[in-house]
């Protein structure tokens, strides 16, 4: 149970920081543009890299690669779920037209429903963390290079 603390505190602070940045961007109205949302892989990746250093400086010697993979996937991932359920509160109950202006750009006669792009921020979530999490491991593993 203590192994998975610091990664859901870590999670719960990044998904802070999502749903602030979101919030942020709808105070000028830029939610609805996508290029904005790049910004969210920064507010994740500094999480993710900040749980995993931070644990490794727990674990010291004892740290190994398995170890702080999972730090930072469960962190991402609990950041990835708490945002998508606000995501999808937002888009329901707060601001029941963000889904029209988000999807403008299409103009055809497509069938886009809430689910759906709800799917799509969490898959976008989840391959982040993923991606990122491999992509800072290979700064915190321990090396076995001889000196």
């Amino acid at each position: 149970m203590k192994k998975i603390i610091l990664p859901v505190r870590y999670g719960i602070a990044i998904s802070g920081c999502l749903i602030a940045y979101f919030l942020l961007l709808a105070l000028f109205d830029l939610h609805t543009k996508p290029a904005f949302s790049l910004f969210n892989a920064l507010i994740t990746g500094f999480g993710i890299y900040e749980a995993i250093k931070h644990y490794k400086h727990e674990q010291g010697k004892n740290f190994n690669y398995t170890s702080g993979f999972s730090t930072g996937i469960i962190a991402g991932f609990v950041a990835t779920l708490i945002f998508t359920i606000f995501f999808l509160a937002y888009a329901t109950e707060i601001n029941k037209s963000f889904l029209d202006q988000l999807l403008e750009v299409f103009k055809g006669d497509y069938n886009v429903h809430v689910g759906l792009v709800s799917f799509v921020v969490a898959i976008m979530g989840f391959a982040t963390t993923v991606i990122l999490t491999f992509t800072f491991m290979q700064l915190f593993k321990n090396s076995k290079n001889i000196h």
